[in-house]
């Protein structure tokens, strides 16, 4: 006899997996399990709905500023590019003692010869990042080599076509002979190029130099989008760091922070008290006291150049705040109150008032807890307020003191009677019932 149970199984199962006809090359593919559909989405409230709604549009809008400004950083490599752009500023860093050593060149001739060098950045209308790039070239082949005085703007220019060449287009570069032609046939043709070569053996032709310009696009754009005039202010504050020897020792990402803080105090927003470190803070007090002593010193061409609507007139905001006399409001920030600490007490112990004595504080006997004077029922807890509390007392109210019972006390009073007559009754006593307990 057939069996149904298992005629009517295979039936099922050729339904549910139909044999495939043989293929003619004499090769069969396994079988694979049908797809099973999709697990229904979990519903989400209306308001969860539209906060991750929202979270994603504002998500997409930091990429999008992001990607307009010319920085491609994808959201899941955020922490890692910060975290090696961290790594790269400090490998980068130049010095500021070895600079120091050169036997001709001076601090005084820099502000020169970056004033020549914003002078050219801004007439090719190159990236911010090329300016910023061509000092760090600068500062560490100054560092490791001897330069004089007749090959300093050589070294300069070099280092300007080294970073046109790494952060611009290829139509933006100037030519070997336009900046011959720029200074004024003092070079040959092929000393740009001999230079070019000799500072990318300096430097060990590392060129990810992370700028502050870097940094500062990063920091407008997230965890939102800062104004455009407080972004312009910041450039200018931050191209104002170049001029001067102070600001070299600092790491680009704290240069961008401060002035970036320093701009958002003078164009009147909120500042971001959990973001400031202490090198930006020593930023800040510099750029503020450099600009409130000689604002009349600063570069003209750097004025000119942030003196246009293109940049919000940035120049001209932060020069007329600084001549009438404004200065940074050094906030300070909150400090929560410590415990204090008692290093020759026991572990437990209950706190102190303003009022206690040596013999308070004895390990011999526990210490008495005291309340708050505003809700105590106390008529000698009003003796020990402050003089600012004394003044809110009203004058005709006389506590009812027994005082027979305090001028004459015993000598022989243990804690729990202590409580009972009060702790001004026992700094009216000669001496400490304790010690007197004790000796």
């Amino acid at each position: 006899m057939k069996d149904i149970s298992t005629s009517s199984y295979r039936s099922a199962r050729n339904v549910a997996y139909p044999k495939k006809r043989p293929s003619p090359s004499g090769i069969s593919k396994a079988h694979k399990t049908p797809v099973l559909g999709f697990l229904p989405a979990v519903r989400k409230s209306p308001y969860s709905a539209k906060a991750a709604l929202l979270q994603q549009r504002q998500r997409d809008a930091q990429i999008a500023a992001l990607r307009r400004q010319g920085v491609l950083l994808e959201e899941e490599y955020r922490e890692d590019i910060r975290f090696y752009m961290h790594e790269m500023e400090r490998y980068t860093v130049s010095s500021s003692q070895s600079m120091d050593q050169q036997p001709e060149i001076r601090w005084h001739m820099r502000p020169c010869l970056v004033d020549f060098l914003v002078e050219i950045h801004f007439a090719f209308r190159l990236r911010p990042e090329t300016l910023y790039l061509t000092l760090n070239i600068v500062d560490r082949y100054v560092s490791r080599r001897i330069v004089y005085i007749k090959h300093y703007q050589l070294v300069g220019c070099a280092a300007l076509w080294i970073a046109a060449k790494f952060e611009d287009s290829k139509e933006r570069v100037p030519t070997v002979q336009e900046l011959a032609q720029i200074c004024r046939e003092t070079y040959d043709e092929s000393a740009f190029i001999q230079m070019e070569g000799h500072v990318l053996a300096t430097i060990q032709w590392t060129l990810g130099h992370p700028t502050a310009e870097a940094w500062l696009r990063l920091m407008c754009c997230d965890p939102f989008v800062e104004e455009e005039k407080v972004q312009h202010v910041a450039r200018f504050l931050m191209e104002i760091t170049l001029f001067h020897r102070e600001f070299i020792k600092y790491l680009p990402s704290s240069i961008a922070l401060g002035a970036l803080t320093l701009a958002r105090f003078l164009c009147g927003r909120s500042r971001h008290l959990f973001e400031e470190t202490e090198e930006c803070r020593e930023i800040v007090e510099l750029l503020d006291n450099r600009l409130a002593k000689r604002v009349n010193d600063l570069s003209e061409t750097l004025v000119k150049k942030y003196s246009y609507a293109f940049y919000s007139k940035a120049a001209t905001f932060v020069v007329q705040y600084y001549l009438q006399g404004g200065r940074f409001n050094r906030q300070q920030i909150i400090h929560f109150p410590v415990t204090p600490k008692r290093s020759s007490m026991s572990g437990t112990s209950t706190p102190m008032s303003a009022t206690t004595t040596i013999s308070d504080v004895s390990d011999d006997f526990p210490l008495t807890p005291t309340s708050p004077s505003s809700f105590s029922s106390d008529p000698f807890s009003s003796s020990f307020l402050s003089e600012d509390d004394k003044e809110n007392l009203s004058t005709t109210f006389e506590p009812a003191v027994n005082k027979q019972r305090i001028e004459v006390p015993p000598e022989h009073y243990l804690p729990h009677e202590f409580v009972a007559y009060s702790r001004p009754a026992l700094h009216n006593l000669n001496g400490s019932p304790r010690v007197t307990a004790v000796a």
